[in-house]
């Protein structure tokens, strides 16, 4: 599988005064992106978590930051899926301007029940999903949890 890409405008909202990204904006957008992969994917956040009582939530964050975004880039967010654990998914996340990667996070989520929050594994019809959709090269190797 390739990586899912989705493109976003940089707004106003998501700068600071001089109208440079302000991360913890990128973080929102970020979410925004993997909320956007589960849908495509054919599980959408609101069945996962008010039907099914799964949660996803990241344990695991590292974010390397190259070249500032300006208000009114269109940046585009590459995600792929690097490794599926029996309650953990691995995910790398490259995001790029016109001239460019801007930056790179590798997250990693757990799979939680949302009855008493702890670890659950994957249900087998979102593992089926999550690997295949599995991209395993050294781009997107991480740390195992």
């Amino acid at each position: 599988m390739t990586s899912l890409s989705f493109d976003r405008k940089l707004r106003f909202a998501d700068c600071d005064p001089s109208g440079i990204a302000y991360f913890p904006s990128y973080l929102n957008m970020l979410n925004a992106v993997v909320e956007d992969f589960w849908a495509e994917i054919g599980f959408p956040w609101p069945d996962l978590i008010t039907v099914r009582r799964i949660g996803t939530p990241t344990v695991h964050l590292t974010c390397d930051f190259s070249r500032p975004s300006m208000f009114g880039d269109i940046l585009t967010f590459k995600l792929r899926v690097g490794k599926v654990g029996r309650a953990s998914l691995h995910l790398a996340h490259v995001v790029s301007g016109a001239d460019g990667v801007r930056w790179c996070a590798r997250q990693i989520l757990a799979a939680t029940s949302l009855v008493d929050h702890h670890a659950i594994p994957w249900p087998e019809d979102v593992r089926a999903a999550l690997v295949s959709h599995l991209h395993a090269d050294e781009e997107t190797q991480v740390a195992p949890s």
